[in-house]
C-alpha cells in the first residue's frame, strides 16, 4: 500500500487544520452572510407557499411541515382523483412530502422531473451562460430525463443547487425490512448515479445491497432507499471537516424515516461523511431504526457508541486499504469527528470488509461488506462476517427471521 504520507487527501487535511482558525471565521461572519443571501426562493420553497394558500373539495391543505403521521392521515380522507391533482399542481411540494403515499410521491417527482428538465432545456440555450455553464445544464437535462422514466421510484427530488435526490428499490408498502444507504461528500443529482465506478454512487449502492439482500434470501421482502435528500460536503474542506451539513442531513434523514409507510424495522448504511450525518441523527431517530452500519468513517460524533443514544446496534467496517483511517479521528473546536468507530475503545460492532478495496468499495459485489450488510438487511445477524479479534461484534445477538 502506498504511504498515506504523500497522498493529497492526506495533504489537504493538514492544511485544513493549519487553516482551521481562518475557516471557521469564515463560516461564522461574512461567508454564512453571502451564502444565505439567495434572493429569490426556490423551487420547491415557491411549491411549498403555493401548497399552504391551496385548497382541495373546499378544504385548505394541512401544514407541510406537519408530523409525518398527520399528513398521511390527510391524504388518506382523499379519493384518488384528489390525490392526482394534487401530485399535477404542486408536484415538488407532494414529492417531498413525508407522509404522502409513496407511489404519489414516485408520481409527483416525475412531473416535477419532467418540469425541471424544460428548465434546463433552456439554460443549455441561455447565451449569458458560459460553455461549461451550459454543458452542465446538458447533464442535468440528460439527468432528469433518465430519472423520469416510469420504472424509477424518485422519493425525493430537489432541484435547487447541485440538487438533492432519493430512489426507491423494491416495493415500500410491502416490505418487511427497510435499508436506506447515506452517502458521503460530492453526492448530488449529477453524482446520484454513476456508469463508470458505479457502485461508488447512491445508485449502484442501494442496487447492490437490494439484490444482495435477495442473494441472502431469495424470499426476502425488503426495499432499499439510495437517499441523497441532504446537501453534502464539496470535497474535503471545512464543511466535510465539521458537523454543519451534518446537522441538517440529520434532520432531513429522521423526518424521512419517520414518513416511512408503516411500521418496518429500518437499518441505515452510512458511508464516509454519510456517517456523521447518521452519528448526529442517532439520538433523535425512532425506535424502529434497528441498525445503523457505518463504513469507511471518519467519526460519528461521538467518544463511544454508547453515547450515540439510541438503542440500534452499532455495526462499523473498514478496508485495510482505505485512506480515511489515516484522518486524525478526534474532534477539536468543531473541527474532526470524534472517534473511530472501528477502534475497540468505540464499542461499534466491527464486521469484515474483505474484498472491498479502498474508500468507496464497500458496496461491491462479491465483497464480505455487502454480504454482511446484506445479512443485516434482512435479520439474519447470526450469519454476519465479523471482523478478526472482534469480541462485540457477536454480543447479545442471535439470529432473527429473515425479512
Amino acid at each position: 500500500m502506498t504511504s498515506f504520507d504523500s497522498s493529497p487527501q492526506l495533504n489537504a487535511w493538514r492544511a485544513l487544520l493549519a487553516l482551521a482558525v481562518v475557516f471557521v471565521m469564515l463560516a461564522t461572519t461574512g461567508w454564512t452572510a453571502v451564502r444565505n443571501n439567495r434572493g429569490d426562493s426556490s423551487p420547491l420553497e415557491a411549491a411549498i407557499s403555493a401548497w399552504e394558500r391551496g385548497k382541495i373539495g373546499g378544504r385548505s391543505l394541512p401544514d407541510p411541515d406537519a408530523p409525518a403521521a398527520r399528513l398521511s392521515h390527510f391524504f388518506a380522507s382523499l379519493d384518488t382523483k384528489q390525490r392526482n391533482q394534487l401530485a399535477a399542481r404542486y408536484p415538488l411540494a407532494v414529492g417531498n412530502m413525508n407522509g404522502a403515499p409513496a407511489e404519489l410521491r414516485y408520481r409527483a417527482n416525475r412531473i416535477a422531473l419532467k418540469q425541471a428538465r424544460k428548465v434546463e432545456r433552456e439554460r443549455m440555450r441561455d447565451k449569458r451562460l458560459s460553455p461549461l455553464g451550459q454543458q452542465e445544464a446538458e447533464r442535468r437535462m440528460k439527468r432528469f430525463g433518465v430519472m423520469m422514466r416510469p420504472e424509477r421510484q424518485v422519493l425525493a427530488f430537489d432541484p435547487m443547487g447541485s440538487g438533492r435526490m432519493a430512489e426507491v428499490f423494491g416495493d415500500l408498502d410491502k416490505a418487511r425490512r427497510v435499508s436506506v444507504v447515506v452517502p458521503g461528500v460530492d453526492t448530488n443529482v449529477l453524482t446520484f448515479e454513476r456508469t463508470f465506478r458505479k457502485y461508488s454512487a447512491p445508485v449502484g449502492m442501494a442496487k447492490a445491497l437490494y439484490r444482495a439482500e435477495h442473494s441472502v434470501n431469495p424470499r426476502a421482502r425488503t426495499a432499499v432507499i439510495a437517499w441523497a435528500d441532504y446537501t453534502a460536503p464539496v470535497g474535503i474542506g471545512v464543511d466535510a471537516a465539521t458537523a454543519m451539513r451534518a446537522e441538517s442531513g440529520a434532520v432531513r434523514l429522521d423526518s424521512m424515516v419517520r414518513g416511512l409507510p408503516g411500521r418496518t424495522p429500518v437499518a441505515l448504511y452510512c458511508h464516509s461523511y454519510g456517517s456523521v450525518v447518521c452519528g448526529v441523527a442517532a439520538r433523535t431517530l425512532p425506535s424502529r431504526v434497528t441498525d445503523i452500519t457505518v463504513a469507511g468513517s471518519p467519526g460519528m460524533r461521538a467518544d463511544k457508541a454508547s453515547q450515540l443514544g439510541t438503542g440500534a446496534r452499532i455495526w462499523a467496517t473498514r478496508d485495510s486499504d482505505d485512506w480515511i483511517q489515516d484522518v486524525p479521528h478526534m474532534e477539536v473546536g468543531g473541527l474532526g469527528h470524534g472517534a473511530d468507530p472501528v477502534s475497540g475503545s468505540f464499542g461499534a460492532r466491527v464486521l469484515s470488509a474483505a474484498g472491498a478495496a479502498g474508500h468507496t468499495g464497500y458496496f461491491e459485489p462479491g465483497t464480505e461488506s455487502l454480504r454482511n450488510f446484506a445479512e443485516i438487511g434482512t435479520g439474519a445477524y447470526d450469519r454476519v462476517r465479523c471482523a478478526s479479534g472482534d469480541d462485540v461484534c457477536r454480543k447479545d445477538i442471535s439470529g432473527e427471521a429473515a425479512a
